[in-house]
């Protein structure tokens, strides 16, 4: 499995890259390999602050829905359009084409209290 070290995570699998006052958000290489293949993103809060740790979206897998949890308060501004028509792309490339929402960050520094590669390694045991 993949963990990049420049992405901070949470316990909730999303992963967060930090671009100066905004992230991107993902869902983890671990987690797309629990949920099995990716049919559907649903996210219906653009434009909407969302606090911390609060239900941003769903993911729907072929044998289950997930809840996608925001790391940090923050408020979405875009929804990756590509997996839109290719929701197999968070499956593919979690960290790359397959990212989830774009967001204005409340605080960069609350992204410091999130987890680091190794820490979110040892959490999921791998």
């Amino acid at each position: 499995m993949n963990f990049p070290a420049e992405l901070k995570y949470t316990k909730d699998h999303e992963w967060v890259r930090v671009e100066g006052d905004e992230a991107v958000i993902g869902i983890t290489d671990f987690a797309q390999r629990e949920l099995g293949d990716i049919v559907f993103v649903d996210i219906n809060t653009i434009g909407e602050e969302v606090a911390a740790n609060e239900v941003f979206g769903t993911v729907e897998a072929v044998k289950t829905v997930s809840d996608l949890f925001m790391p940090v308060a923050s408020t979405v501004l875009a929804v990756n359009d590509a997996i839109d028509g290719s929701p197999e792309l968070v499956n593919s490339d979690p960290y790359g084409d397959g990212w989830v929402i774009r967001v204005k960050l409340n605080d960069v520094a609350d992204v410091d209290a999130l987890l680091s590669a190794d820490q979110y390694k040892a959490e999921i045991n791998a």
